[in-house]
C-alpha cells in the first residue's frame, strides 16, 4: 500500500449565507419604525434610490386627505392572500421564503437579542431616539448648592447623593461612608440631613420607615402617633389593627385617617426621575372587520416608506460613465437597489401572511376578548402557511398589531395551552390568567378564595389546571395569597 502524497478533485454542496441574504433575514425582525431608519441610510448610500408616493387604490382623487392609501395586495382578503402567495400584480421578487431560512437549514438558529432589532451591532434603537429625562442625581445636586452652608458640606452632600440607589434610598451604612470620606460620623450625619431635606420628600432614607417619617415631617403630620405607628410598621402589614390602636393610643377613626395619610406617603420617590416616557406605539399591522363580516388585515403605511429606483438620475449617470470602473460602480449601485427593493416587498408579504393566519386563528379574541384566546405555537403557524418556524419567529419579533380591541405585540398571540377542556385542545395561559383575575376581583371581603377554591370554581368551568399553576399564574399577575388580600381588604374596610 502506498503512502505517497497526491491530488484530488472532490465535488461537494454547501449553503453559504451571503452579506445581501444576512441583511434580509435581518429585514424581517425590524419593526416599519425601524425599517425607516435603515432606509434613511440605504438613501444616503445609494444614489440610485429615492423615496416613493405610497401606491394609492383605484379612484383615489390627488391630494385626498384621507385615510393612507393602500397597495392592491392588501385590499384581498385574507385567506385568499395566503393561498395566492406572490401574485403576478405584485411587485416582482427573486427573494423567495425558503431563500431567508437557508441560515437555519445551514444549522444556525442562534438569531436571538443581541443580533434582533436594537442590538449593539445595528444600531436600530428605538430608545435611542428619545432625550433622556432629568435623572434623580441631577435634580439633587442642582438644589446642594443653595442649601449647604459651606463647600465642605456640599462635598460630603454630593458623596452621598452619589451614593443613592434609583429609589432614593441610601443603601450603604453611613459609617461605611465616613470611613470612606475620612470624616467623622458626627459630620456626615449632618449632611444626611441636608440631603433629606431636598427634594423629593423621602429621598436619603435609610429604610422605609425613614423615608415615610421624612415624608410625615415634610406634610406636618409626624406627632408622637405618628410616630409610633411608623415604627410598627410590621404590624401593618399584618394587619394588627387592636395593638396598633392601643400603641399609638388612638380610636379606630384616628387610626383610619393616619392609615391614609401613610398610603398617601411615595416609599420611593426616586423612581420619579430618570424614568424615561414611553411613547405612543405605532403599530405595524392594522386589523379592522368589514360590514361582510371578514377581516381586512393590511400593513400600516403611515409607518411604511416606499423605495423606488430614480429613473431619470440613472440614464443621466448611465450617459456620463464612459470607462468601465465607472459603468461597473453603477451597475452595482443599481443591482443593489433593485435587491433591496424586491427585499422590502418580500419582507412585506411575509408578514401579511403571518399576521393573516394569526387572525384566522385567533378570530375569538378579536371577537370576543382574552377569555377567547387559543394555545398558538409559531409551529401551528408555519406549517398552516407554509414556512420554517424560524421565519415566523423573526417575522413576530419587535412587530404590533393595531386592532378594535388594542394595540398588540404579535408574541402576545402565541401562548401554551393548559387545562384541557372536552375538545382536548386546552385553553391559553393568558385566558386562564384572565379568568383568575376575574374571579379574584369580585370574591367576597368576607370570603376570601383560596387557591384551592379557585382551582374547583376552574374546573366547573372545565379549566382543569393544578394548584401550584393557580398560584404560579396568580403571582404573575401581581396579586397576594388569600392571606394577604384579607389582610389588606380589612384595612382598606377601616380607611
Amino acid at each position: 500500500m502506498s503512502l505517497a502524497p497526491r491530488l484530488d478533485l472532490r465535488q461537494s454542496q454547501s449553503l453559504v449565507m451571503t452579506p445581501q441574504l444576512q441583511q434580509a433575514i435581518k429585514l424581517l425582525t425590524l419593526s416599519n419604525l425601524e425599517i425607516e431608519t435603515f432606509i434613511g441610510d440605504a438613501l444616503e448610500s445609494n444614489p440610485l434610490l429615492e423615496m416613493g408616493e405610497a401606491p394609492r387604490a383605484d379612484g383615489e382623487a390627488d391630494g385626498d386627505p384621507g385615510d393612507a392609501p393602500e397597495t392592491p395586495r392588501e385590499e384581498r382578503e385574507a385567506d385568499t392572500l395566503i393561498a395566492e402567495g406572490a401574485a403576478e400584480s405584485d411587485a416582482p421578487t427573486d427573494l423567495s421564503s425558503a431563500a431567508l431560512e437557508i441560515d437555519r437549514d445551514t444549522g444556525d438558529g442562534s438569531w436571538g437579542a443581541s443580533e434582533g432589532a436594537g442590538g449593539e451591532d445595528d444600531g436600530f434603537g428605538i430608545e435611542q431616539r428619545g432625550e433622556a429625562s432629568l435623572s434623580l442625581t441631577d435634580h439633587l445636586h442642582a438644589q446642594i448648592g443653595a442649601a449647604a452652608r459651606d463647600e465642605r458640606e456640599i462635598f460630603i452632600a454630593r458623596a452621598l447623593i452619589d451614593r443613592l440607589d434609583e429609589a432614593g434610598y441610601l443603601a450603604e451604612p453611613l459609617l461605611s461612608v465616613a470611613e470612606a470620606l475620612g470624616i467623622p460620623l458626627a459630620e456626615a450625619e449632618r449632611s444626611l440631613a441636608l440631603v433629606q431635606s431636598l427634594d423629593p420628600a423621602g429621598v436619603g432614607a435609610r429604610d422605609l420607615a425613614e423615608c415615610l417619617a421624612i415624608q410625615a415631617r415634610e406634610a406636618d403630620r409626624y406627632d408622637p402617633c405618628m410616630a409610633r405607628l411608623i415604627d410598627h410598621l410590621d404590624l401593618v402589614a399584618r394587619g394588627e389593627v387592636s395593638r396598633l390602636q392601643k400603641l399609638c393610643e388612638v380610636d379606630a377613626e384616628d387610626l383610619a385617617d393616619m392609615l391614609a395619610e401613610l398610603r398617601g406617603y411615595n416609599p420611593r420617590p426616586g423612581l420619579a426621575f430618570g424614568q424615561q416616557e414611553s411613547g405612543t406605539v405605532a403599530p405595524d399591522i392594522l386589523i379592522s372587520r368589514e360590514g361582510s363580516g371578514t377581516w381586512r388585515v393590511a400593513l400600516n403605511e403611515a409607518t411604511l416608506p416606499r423605495l423606488v429606483v430614480n429613473r431619470p438620475y440613472l440614464v443621466t449617470l448611465r450617459e456620463g460613465c464612459r470607462d468601465r470602473s465607472s459603468r461597473a460602480w453603477l451597475k452595482d449601485k443599481l443591482e443593489d437597489a433593485r435587491w433591496l427593493i424586491r427585499a422590502l416587498d418580500q419582507r412585506q408579504k411575509t408578514i401579511l401572511a403571518v399576521a393573516s393566519e394569526i387572525v384566522t386563528q385567533q378570530e375569538g379574541f378579536f371577537l370576543h376578548g382574552v377569555s377567547h384566546l387559543r394555545p398558538l405555537t409559531l409551529k401551528q403557524v408555519a406549517q398552516r402557511i407554509e414556512m420554517h418556524e424560524s421565519t415566523v419567529s423573526r417575522v413576530t419579533s419587535n412587530k404590533f398589531l393595531h386592532c378594535p380591541r388594542g394595540t398588540f405585540d404579535l408574541k402576545y398571540f402565541f401562548t401554551s395551552g393548559v387545562g384541557g377542556g372536552e375538545d382536548g385542545e386546552g385553553a391559553s395561559a393568558e385566558s386562564v390568567k384572565a379568568r383568575i383575575k376575574s374571579l379574584i376581583d369580585a370574591e367576597d371581603p368576607k370570603k376570601i378564595l383560596s387557591d384551592d377554591k379557585l382551582v374547583e370554581l376552574l374546573k366547573a368551568e372545565d379549566f382543569d389546571i393544578a394548584r401550584r399553576t393557580v398560584a404560579k399564574y396568580r403571582e404573575a399577575l401581581g396579586i397576594g395569597s388569600s392571606v394577604q388580600r384579607r389582610r389588606a381588604k380589612k384595612l382598606a374596610a377601616i380607611g
